[in-house]
């Protein structure tokens, strides 16, 4: 597998620019997303520049921007909290370590190749636990939108505080504010194409603190931290082993969550540039971005939708945009951070609180129940428990539920395909010969037809039918359309085969092939049935299990009637 990206300079101008253009729009969102996170604006630069230049330099998609976003920030807020709350003096350094290890078990699931199963997740799952991200990114800028420090805790506790926040809300700082969200709401779609609306809300939000609101007690970036110019400072690998547990289910819940979040995002790139990534490597790339950034003290990242898109738009189509856009965000790290302390924390909380409402899936939520109540109750569902619970609680209930109503779906189908029959009744396709030697058998060959993948549901199928019919003497399990047969069903067909050889009678197994008739040695049905009695075609088996009831009937030295052309042989086998 090669290792980077494909880096060319056939196309400069266009990634250039994209990588200018996705500079811009990253700076307003990292300063954000660092002072949502709790780790401090520093953290949230050094998190664009990280991610955003490793991940360009290893992934798998040339035209994806990586950054923190909001579903990661979500996570790497939980963290921070929970471990400071748990150790005040190590807790920030055992977060980083937390990102460290979410990049390790990244590359893990590339080099694994989970890539393609990474979003084979059900779309009313991922509708419900991305709108339930947008929600709680909503809750905790609340706060410091109305110009107070959020409380200490998730969005369940932003919820129980929220007329005490609304009761002792800062007024100058909510006005300006609420000027950044119309700003945001009312951009003209025209302007986009020249100046990202994140900025000109950055710009002029911070314009009307400095000029207008000079005397007026506002917060900003400064006073609650200094971004020093230079680079970051190491962050060692630290963890007690009482927090080891949860620093370690933590570290694969933001590693799967940046999985979900890149290759969605990578998916929309593919449909804008017609083109297809690489979703293992890109998994590589996004856990080395991580890795670093965590040992450089920055907050996790993943694909972007936004910058990404905004990228793509101005002509970027390698990852040299990319590392553009990282290294111009370097020099501002390097050497305007200083430029940043004015800018008000209401604003910043203002640009988080569009990005959780556009993250809010508002056109599927408004037509799901159109769709399906059951998709709509779990879409509901999966809201709640991200919300109110747990994000990987919320996807594992929403994935379960949604599994188990698909597997009913095809249970129901597939049941259809189990079919018993000792006659012809027109439930399965025979030809002549066949519908006559069935005739001829007089009931006692039970044909027992399977057709389609034989999953864990269809057991029961198997089972019921095989009850049903009690009275025969040749059972014939035809296998040959079946092209997947699962371990339940297996066992099902082989409790039917031994129920019959204990009875004494006689079994023929049709049409198994390839891995069918070697899951069915594996399981040892080989050795109760002979090795005569694996046949590859239905007609010779019929004719073979007619045999076989003539000889039982009395009738060993009279021939098999000549079938087809000729008219049926009325033999009475009574």
């Amino acid at each position: 597998m090669q290792i980077t990206n494909q880096i060319h300079f056939r196309n400069w101008q266009g990634d250039l620019f994209g990588g200018l253009t996705a500079a811009v729009v990253a700076l307003p969102m990292a300063l954000a997303f660092g002072i949502a996170s709790g780790a401090g604006a520093a953290a949230g630069l050094w998190g664009a520049v990280l991610v955003g230049f490793f991940a360009a330099l290893f992934g798998g998609a040339p035209t994806l921007i990586s950054e923190p976003t909001g579903p990661m920030t979500v996570i790497v807020t939980a963290v921070i909290t929970e471990l400071v709350a748990r150790d005040s003096e190590n807790g920030l350094a055992m977060a980083f370590t937390v990102v460290m290890m979410a990049g390790i078990f990244q590359i893990l699931f590339g080099l694994l190749k989970l890539g393609k199963y990474i979003t084979m997740l059900p779309y009313n799952v991922i509708s419900g636990f991305m709108s339930g991200i947008g929600i709680i990114l909503i809750l905790l800028q609340i706060g410091p939108f109305l110009g107070e420090a959020p409380p200490k805790g998730g969005a369940l506790v932003v919820l129980q505080n929220l007329p005490t926040l609304i009761a002792n809300l800062n007024p100058w700082e909510t006005a300006l504010g609420t000027i950044t969200l119309i700003i945001l709401f009312c951009y003209p779609r025209s302007w986009k194409k020249f100046v990202p609306p994140q900025l000109t809300a950055l710009v002029v939000g911070t314009a009307i603190a400095l000029i207008f609101l000079k005397g007026v007690d506002i917060r900003t970036i400064g006073m609650i931290g200094e971004i020093k110019p230079g680079l970051p400072n190491f962050q060692m690998p630290t963890f007690t082993m009482d927090n080891l547990r949860l620093m370690f289910v933590n570290s694969i819940v933001l590693g799967v969550i940046g999985c979900i979040d890149c290759l969605l995002t990578c998916v929309v790139a593919d449909s804008l540039t017609r083109t297809e990534h690489d979703s293992n490597k890109e998994l590589i790339g996004q856990g080395i971005a991580n890795l670093i950034t965590g040992l450089c003290g920055g907050i996790a990242g993943s694909g972007a939708t936004t910058p990404t898109v905004v990228n793509i738009q101005a002509g970027a189509r390698t990852a040299l945009a990319g590392i553009v856009r990282a290294l111009i965000l370097l020099v501002v790290v390097l050497w305007a951070a200083p430029l940043t302390m004015g800018i008000p924390l209401t604003v910043l909380a203002a640009i988080i609180l569009k990005v959780g409402f556009n993250i809010i899936d508002w056109s599927f939520l408004q037509r799901v129940h159109k769709i399906s109540w059951k998709a709509a109750g779990i879409v509901y569902s999966v809201v709640l428990l991200t919300v109110l619970v747990d994000l990987m609680v919320a996807v594992g209930v929403g994935v379960f539920i949604a599994n188990i109503l698909t597997i009913e779906r095809l249970d129901e189908l597939q049941s259809h395909s189990v079919k018993a029959i000792t006659d012809d009744d027109d439930q399965i396709m025979l030809n002549d010969s066949e519908k006559q030697i069935l005739d001829l058998a007089n009931g006692r060959v039970l044909l027992f037809h399977l057709s389609g993948p034989m999953i864990f549901g269809v057991a029961k199928a198997i089972a019921r039918e095989h009850n049903a019919i009690s009275n025969y003497d040749v059972l014939i399990m035809d296998l040959g359309e079946v092209p997947v047969l699962g371990v339940t069903s297996s066992l099902a067909i082989e409790n039917a085969i031994q129920e019959a050889v204990d009875l004494g009678r006689e079994v023929i197994v049709v049409g198994a092939a390839g891995k069918v008739k070697h899951r069915l040695e594996k399981l040892g049905i080989a050795g109760l049935i002979p090795g005569d009695h694996w046949m590859g075609d239905r007609l010779t088996a019929l004719q073979a299990g007619l045999a076989f009831v003539r000889e039982k009937q009395g009738y060993p030295s009279e021939p098999l009637p000549q079938l087809g052309d000729n008219p049926k042989v009325d033999l009475d086998l009574g």
